[in-house]
């Protein structure tokens, strides 16, 4: 698992080194940094999961294996109906 911090969007809330200390650290403003490369080992997942579901701003952010290793986006079919397609990535629909 990999995960990355949005600090554009932490507010400081200090949810994240309260679960997950060994991830996250607090600035003297109380605004979170990542600690590390974003590499969570099997034993941390449980509490790196509980700080990305409880972060109120959701400025953590978990990464597929394969999402900037230069795939293209898969190929889909268009829709047959009229009606608009969606797809959800990264929490935004496009």
């Amino acid at each position: 698992m990999r995960i990355r911090l949005d600090r554009t969007l932490c507010d400081g809330f200090g949810v994240c080194a309260k679960h997950a200390p060994k991830h996250f650290s607090l600035d003297d403003w109380g605004y979170a940094s990542l600690i590390g490369d974003g590499t969570v080992s099997e034993a941390d997942r449980d509490d790196v999961l509980r700080a990305l579901f409880d972060c109120p701003v959701h400025a953590i952010i978990e990464m597929s294996d394969n999402e900037f290793d230069g795939e293209a986006r898969p190929v889909t079919t268009p829709a047959t109906d009229d009606s608009p397609v969606f797809e959800a990535r990264w929490g935004f629909a496009q």
